[in-house]
């Protein structure tokens, strides 16, 4: 089983022609109430790409905990271990213009209340691999990554959003999935030169782990057990970009906790990545196993010795 220890959000999501500058007020075109929080999306993927999945948490005592929760009961995630604490649920306040960018605003709530300690001896037991990211306080995130590394359970950690990383953390990981921005960052704390076409590697090697790199519209790319490898999506109109990141790194996590190697795995994120960026909504978007099946041979799989500029 998959146990995500992460944050529950709901998305407030406006459609606006263009992001509006700082001091503007723009009239959107659209809204909507959306399930989110890069916990919950990346547990749903993962869920939907064929993963079983539980979800560790937390949500506040008010009406937005419910549709928080809403697309991980549908799908039938495991919820028993998110709690309900005192306070608001976490909500993101996002923009989405014309040509799909978006920009995001996130209030913590009660993802704040968020600890390791829910998770219990038992879905301990049943765990296999633990899918990490930074929507929820780093002690606790420390805790629930030290805990599963004792256990010999598999870590993955989604540096989102990025913060200074504990050496403690990064040792207790076995893949860190970052962006380009998020992978300049931390390459500057850790003193490795920001080349793309060097970073991931350079990040593997020194800590020794696997590095997935991801790429917007030029899919992702990896470094892990002495390879580089780059997988390529085709062009697509895109919708809506929000949430395609927690789609590759949930589809991502369930491949590699079934056992696929890496090149598939990759294959597959990437593919899972892409069409989340089809509708709207970070959940909403997300793509089934089948789906992402029937759209990975249109993704391009290369030895990667670059990068695009």
């Amino acid at each position: 089983m998959m146990l995500i220890f992460g944050s529950l959000n709901l998305d407030l999501v406006a459609r606006v022609p263009r992001l509006p500058a700082p001091g503007e007020t723009l009239s959107g075109t659209s809204f909507k109430a959306l399930p989110g929080g890069k916990g919950a999306n990346q547990a749903l993927a993962a869920q939907r790409a064929g993963a079983e999945v539980a979800m560790v948490g937390a949500v506040g005592d008010d009406a937005f905990a419910t549709p928080a929760l809403a697309g991980l009961v549908a799908a039938g995630v495991d919820v028993a271990a998110v709690k309900v604490v005192p306070g608001p649920t976490g909500v993101a306040l996002i923009h989405i213009d014309a040509n799909g960018e978006n920009a995001i605003t996130v209030v913590a709530g009660a993802n704040a209340l968020a600890q390791a300690a829910h998770i219990d001896a038992k879905r301990w037991a049943d765990t296999s691999t633990l899918l990490l990211q930074l929507e929820v306080p780093l002690p606790e995130v420390m805790a629930a990554a030290g805990a599963a590394r004792a256990r010999g359970i598999r870590v993955v950690l989604n540096a989102a959003p990025m913060q200074p990383l504990p050496s403690a953390l990064l040792e207790a990981i076995d893949v860190l999935i970052v962006n380009e921005h998020e992978a300049a960052a931390l390459a500057a704390a850790l003193a490795i030169p920001a080349d793309l076409n060097a970073l991931a590697d350079a990040l593997a090697q020194r800590l020794a782990i696997a590095v997935v790199l991801t790429l917007g519209a030029q899919g992702a790319m990896v470094a892990a057990q002495g390879m580089r490898l780059h997988a390529r999506p085709p062009p697509i109109a895109v919708i809506d970009s929000t949430g395609a990141g927690d789609a590759l790194a949930g589809a991502l996590t369930a491949a590699l906790d079934r056992g696929a190697p890496w090149p598939q795995a990759l294959v597959e994120a990437v593919a899972a990545g892409t069409l989340a960026c089809g509708d709207v909504g970070a959940q909403s978007a997300l793509a089934s196993g089948a789906t992402i099946a029937a759209f990975a041979p249109q993704v391009e799989l290369v030895t990667a010795t670059s990068l695009p500029a």
